[in-house]
């Protein structure tokens, strides 16, 4: 069976985030500890599992993906990658509609190799754990949200882009804090002329220290940016050690995360699933 892992929200290979795609045949997926050993063995962020569905389904493809340590409801950088491996094998052409635990999502391969993500745009409300984050952080919150139960992060607002790079956490503290992980944004510094955002996220609790580039992220990052900056469309910078770029549009319950993906390992899963 093959595995390949893909470099999803960039243009080059070992930058963005890597995804593990396994693309199974038609029928059941096969039992949960399977799954999340393949998980745990490939290591990455996440791992997606992608099987058809038949004719008269919700959607064309059954979509779900694991860290090293458990399930997740909502993977942006990991349904790119989805995506990416269909359209480049021929195994999809256009739009493609997956079934998820985050709900119906589809995925749309655009000529210029981009690929739009159609998301849930998560329910921002604000929240009173800023003081305990900015403590587990070790830096000052100016504003937190929570993120809806989709993605369960709590997002923070820092006082400017270099906070947010030079911002070294501890990710001890973050893993006892109530919510999935920790999203961390402020606005771009003047002048950089490519991206109006940037952000990191943080998620030791489900075995993540640090996530290169979350699209899911963005689904909330989105919505917060749009409303300060008065732009439905704009370009968020995960400023981690490898960077990775995603275009957000706002469309009121749904946000649209464009980014580009690169293939860099396609090899067989010799124990088969």
């Amino acid at each position: 069976m093959r595995i390949r892992i893909v470099d999803a929200f960039t243009d080059r290979p070992f930058a963005g985030n890597p995804a593990g795609v396994v693309l199974l045949d038609s029928g059941p997926f096969p039992g949960d500890d399977r799954l999340q050993r393949v998980a745990a063995e490939v290591n990455l962020s996440e791992t997606a599992f992608a099987h058809p569905l038949p004719a008269g389904a919700e959607a064309g493809w059954a979509l779900r993906w694991f860290t090293p340590v458990t399930e997740v409801n909502l993977c942006g950088h990991a349904t790119l990658a989805t995506a990416h491996v269909m359209h480049t094998t021929g195994t999809a052409t256009g739009t493609v509609r997956f079934a998820t635990l985050g709900g119906v999502l589809t995925t749309t391969a655009a000529p210029d190799g981009t690929v739009t993500l159609d998301f849930p745009t998560a329910p921002l409300t604000e929240a009173d754990s800023g003081g305990e984050a900015g403590a587990a952080l070790g830096a000052e919150v100016l504003a937190a949200y929570d993120t809806g139960e989709n993605l369960g992060d709590l997002l923070v607002e820092l006082a400017d882009e270099k906070t947010v790079r030079t911002l070294a956490p501890d990710l001890a503290a973050v893993a006892r804090l109530p919510h999935r992980g920790v999203i961390v944004t402020a606005r771009a510094a003047e002048g950089n002329g490519t991206y109006d955002y940037v952000s990191r996220f943080f998620g030791p609790a489900v075995g993540i220290d640090e996530d290169p580039v979350t699209g899911s992220a963005h689904t909330a990052l989105a919505p917060l940016w749009s409303a300060r900056l008065g732009h439905q469309t704009l370009t968020g910078l995960q400023a981690s050690a490898r960077t990775g770029l995603v275009r957000t549009t706002l469309r009121g319950e749904r946000t649209l995360l464009t980014g580009r993906a690169v293939t860099v390992v396609d090899g067989e899963l010799l124990t088969g699933l």
